[in-house]
């Protein structure tokens, strides 16, 4: 090795040691925890696997692993078609563009407490104002978050209705890279304008699709706020996560070995789904 490459290896080793350190100590801590029938305040007992055996045939966890499947599809692809509408609709020439992408970036830029909290008093409550739209419709008296299915349906909207800005915001970025001669010739060739979304606008914008795909499942996967504000993983455990299971595991029911092996589980799954989508970056680059 050269002495310039010796001299910024000194350099950086510091940084990537210190780097290393802070996320090597809690990951190795936490697969300890996992392999034990440990406590708030103790490791306790060596159990080996059997709290990965235990989170497999418990009935909970695949309530809460369903939930999760669809809580980030759609998430992911629910704020992909959003955001790739609203990105679409933007480079048109509509009047006061730049107040509309302001407006429309709020939903990512309030923060989740302030959006979560006007959540609950837009559905939560017999007086509130969803209900008493659905009453005044000739709707039975519908609490939002009180019945499964709709404390379901009213996560992933809210899951939508917060994560569509960043996919606009990539989606638009991509979308700026096209080259517009290509939508010219296609016109001149007589494509309509959905074959000209089919076979150039989502072929040339695949690859940062993909990419925002991953972190979007991401952000899904470990979304613990957003659930945990607006429902708190119920009504009956019908919006339980993957995350506040694993946090009520923890704090609540004072389960940390489980707990931790459930989130290391969800750790693989995740690497496993962000695998298939690299795969994908890697064909459409080619």
């Amino acid at each position: 090795m050269s002495k310039r490459g010796l001299t910024m290896g000194a350099m950086l080793a510091p940084s990537l040691i210190l780097i290393v350190l802070i996320n090597a100590y809690p990951l190795v801590y936490a697969a300890i925890q996992a392999t034990h029938n440990s406590t708030l305040t103790s490791t306790g007992p060596y159990v080996g696997w059997d709290n990965f055996s235990f989170a497999l045939s418990d009935p909970g966890f695949w309530k809460a692993a369903r939930f999760t499947l669809w809580f980030t599809l759609i998430g992911v692809l629910g704020s992909w078609a959003v955001g790739l509408a609203m990105a679409l609709l933007l480079r048109s020439n509509v009047p006061g563009r730049s107040v509309f992408r302001v407006l429309l970036l709020l939903p990512w830029v309030v923060p989740m407490v302030v959006s979560a909290t006007s959540w609950n008093w837009l559905a939560n409550t017999h007086d509130s104002p969803l209900p008493a739209l659905a009453r005044s419709l000739g709707f039975d008296d519908v609490l939002f978050l009180a019945d499964p299915t709709l404390a379901a349906t009213t996560v992933f909207a809210f899951k939508v209705w917060g994560a569509f800005p960043f996919m606009m915001m990539t989606s638009g970025a991509a979308l700026e890279a096209v080259d517009h001669t290509m939508y010219e010739a296609a016109r001149m060739d007589g494509a309509s304008r959905w074959q000209q979304f089919r076979h150039i606008t989502l072929p040339l914008i695949a690859r940062p699709t993909y990419i925002s795909w991953i972190l979007m499942a991401i952000f899904c996967v470990n979304d613990f706020p957003t659930i945990f504000l607006l429902t708190g993983g119920g009504p009956s455990d019908a919006t339980n996560s993957l995350v506040v299971y694993a946090y009520r595991l923890v704090f609540q029911n004072f389960q940390p070995g489980y707990g931790i092996a459930v989130a290391f589980l969800m750790t693989a799954v995740l690497s496993a789904v962000a695998a298939v989508l690299f795969r994908q970056i890697r064909r459409a680059a080619q």
